[in-house]
């Protein structure tokens, strides 16, 4: 059995953007993830390749919530080396396989990303371990469009969340509502503790930081991009976070901007 320091005691240390923030917002600063995204974005990219972009993020961002967020575990590994050595064996830090997962699909724009997250820890983890749930809810709007709540419909909830990480990977976080809305469903009616909250998102505004915050502290938040396209060049041109109450990335129906439009639409085709 081999005993080395280079597999054991990882300390990951991501890159992320500077900002003034809490400690709990993760916006990854990840060139490859942003060139992807920036295609993503434009109005020429169109299925089946956006879910084939889609993918690519949400496996990249739930990498950096594997490495950053969740607990390490040593265990003794045999490699097939172990049939010709005693050295064929070698002692490592890896992903505590014991630990729970929920993933939340957020219908509809949460659905893709859901299942890819879902999916791509069943390979990774124990799949005993590991859940999808399902909420169905969308922006409630007035006549002129503008957001003024949430509609939600209902949910199928497959068990407690004790001791679990609740993932929620739903791609725009513009306004933090119905992300918020999803979170108080989960702490006042679902049975148990949860290790974890974590929201995973490819854009992100100031709005939405200052939302989920304020409502609920204890949310981890990682995304690919924070759009703050509403702001004056003042704020343009300094650290995210140090101008909060001038921050914006919204327009006047509470898209975001840039953006890349209704990903809930762009992603099932569907503009309804």
């Amino acid at each position: 059995m081999i005993s080395d320091i280079t597999y054991q005691k990882s300390n990951y240390q991501g890159l992320y953007i500077e900002h003034k923030y809490e400690s709990k917002v993760h916006i990854l600063n990840h060139p490859f993830a942003k060139t992807m995204l920036a295609k993503l974005c434009q109005p020429k990219t169109v299925l089946p390749e956006v879910n084939h972009i889609t993918s690519k993020l949400y496996e990249i961002l739930m990498m950096e919530v594997f490495n950053h967020s969740f607990c390490q575990k040593s265990y003794e590994i045999q490699t097939r080396m172990s049939e010709f050595s005693d050295k064929g064996a070698f002692k490592s830090d890896l992903l505590d396989q014991s630990e729970k997962l929920v993933f939340v699909n957020l219908a509809r724009a949460g659905t893709w990303p859901s299942h890819v997250c879902f999916e791509m820890s069943n390979a990774l983890l124990n799949p005993e371990n590991l859940r999808q749930d399902h909420i169905y809810i969308n922006r409630k709007t007035n006549d002129k469009g503008e957001v003024i709540g949430e509609n939600f419909y209902g949910s199928k909830i497959g068990g407690g969340q004790e001791d679990a990480y609740v993932i929620f990977p739903d791609p725009m976080g513009a306004t933090g509502g119905s992300l918020s809305r999803c979170v108080s469903h989960y702490k006042d009616t679902v049975q148990g503790k949860a290790k974890k909250y974590i929201a995973l998102h490819l854009i992100i505004t100031p709005e939405y930081i200052q939302r989920l915050k304020q409502d609920h502290p204890d949310i981890e938040i990682y995304a690919l991009r924070l759009d703050r396209g509403n702001s004056s060049q003042e704020v343009l041109d300094s650290i995210p976070g140090t101008y909060p109450e001038k921050e914006s990335g919204l327009t006047e129906i509470q898209y975001i901007i840039p953006g890349a439009g209704g990903m809930g639409e762009v992603l099932n085709n569907s503009y309804v």
